[in-house]
């Protein structure tokens, strides 16, 4: 009998649509006052070389550029170019809009990461084929996910993205 070992990465997302401008609001009253006129699940990415790349910089100690509320970023954009491992980052050419974390994100919690950004009135107003998580200073993206979510006009998505290692 063979032995092998498997990992499993498994994303899913959470994207909620709010008329309100999170801009008007403090992140938490947000929340609180403003409940999303639409709320999209979803599950699925293709895991991007480079990401893979900086993890094991990470875990190796040859990456000081660390997915943390300073340092982590959510990208929307307008590309529906099918996602591949090669890919680097977002594919929109201009159409491209990236946000830090909200405040308390990323998290992590058994087995796993919770990254979490808000886009609000003024921000990322094109349709949203694409989403990656990337790394701020290094520019290294860990993932790449390819979906009509639909356009944003106005008001406030917030994009959460749910990352377990198993």
């Amino acid at each position: 009998m063979k032995k092998h070992e498997t990992a499993r990465w498994r994303c899913r997302f959470l994207l909620s649509k709010y008329r309100e401008d999170v801009g008007l609001h403090e992140d938490i009253r947000f929340q609180q006052l403003c409940k999303p006129y639409e709320v999209i699940y979803g599950e699925g990415n293709c895991l991007l070389n480079s990401g893979i790349d900086e993890m094991w910089d990470l875990i190796c100690g040859d990456s000081a550029n660390h997915f943390n509320n300073a340092g982590a970023q959510i990208g929307v954009g307008d590309s529906s170019t099918a996602a591949d491992a090669t890919q680097t980052d977002l594919q929109a050419a201009t159409n491209k809009t990236y946000k830090g974390m909200d405040t308390g994100y990323p998290t992590s919690t058994t087995q796993k990461a919770t990254f979490k950004a808000s886009f609000g009135a003024s921000e990322a107003n094109y349709t949203w084929n694409e989403w990656v998580v990337k790394q701020a200073t290094s520019g290294k993206c860990l993932n790449r996910k390819v979906e009509n979510l639909g356009t944003k006009t106005g008001g406030t998505w917030t994009l959460e993205v749910y990352i377990t290692l198993s």
